[in-house]
């Protein structure tokens, strides 16, 4: 995956947390920190994220986003 974003960082998916339109991911990035980001249901289930998932989060500005190889 190539994306202009720098700032990537690999981590574990703790939890997944659906609301009505909108989960918040969980992601262990090490050493106890834990990063959260807010993306849709629907991106959720296209990308297949679960607890104990590896993904890479992405941060670019305000955004923080959630990426899978």
């Amino acid at each position: 995956m190539r994306i202009s974003a720098r700032n990537q960082i690999k981590g574990t998916v703790i939890e997944v947390t659906k609301g009505a339109t909108t989960s918040h991911v969980r992601v262990d990035i090490g050493n106890g920190t834990i990063v959260t980001s807010s993306i849709t249901n629907e991106a959720v289930d296209d990308l297949g994220i679960k607890a104990k998932g590896q993904v890479t989060v992405v941060i670019k500005s305000s955004d923080v986003m959630i990426a899978v190889d």
